[in-house]
C-alpha cells in the first residue's frame, strides 16, 4: 500500500501537509515495513495561494489518485483538507517520530493495532 508524508529534504517530517515542499510516497509491505520510499518535490508552499482553496485540494487530489495513495501521515492538515481526505476514504494518520520513515512505520503499526482492536470487541 502506498502512504503519503510531508518531508524535509533531511528526512524528517514537514509539520505542514497542505503547503509542503516535497512529500514522500511509501510503499509499505503487508508487515508494515518500508518496501520503497520516493520523494517528490510537489512545492504546495508556493501553488497554495495561486488559485482557490478547492484548486488546491483539487491538485493534491490529484496527486494522491496518481499515486495510489491509501493513507497519509502528518502533524497537521487543516479542515478542509480532513474533509477531503475524509471524503476520499484515505485515513489521516498521525505522525509522531521526528524523521519521517519511522513515522510512516510508527503510523502503520498504530493503526494496524487500533483495527486489530476494534475487530476483537
Amino acid at each position: 500500500m502506498n502512504v503519503m508524508i510531508p518531508v524535509r529534504p533531511d528526512g524528517s517530517v514537514e509539520p505542514r501537509f497542505g503547503k509542503a515542499p516535497m512529500v514522500a510516497v511509501a510503499q509499505v509491505d503487508d508487515n508494515g515495513h518500508i518496501a520503497d520510499w520516493q520523494t517528490f518535490k510537489v512545492e504546495w508552499d508556493r501553488l497554495h495561494d495561486e488559485g482557490t482553496e478547492g484548486s488546491h485540494h483539487a491538485r493534491i487530489v490529484r496527486f494522491l489518485r496518481e499515486h495510489d495513495v491509501v493513507a497519509c501521515v502528518a502533524t497537521h492538515a487543516g479542515i478542509g483538507m480532513q474533509r477531503t481526505l475524509a471524503a476520499m476514504n484515505i485515513p489521516l494518520l498521525s505522525a509522531t517520530l521526528p524523521q519521517a520513515r519511522q513515522s510512516v512505520e510508527q503510523a502503520i503499526a498504530s493503526a494496524y493495532v487500533a483495527a486489530r482492536d476494534t475487530e476483537e470487541s
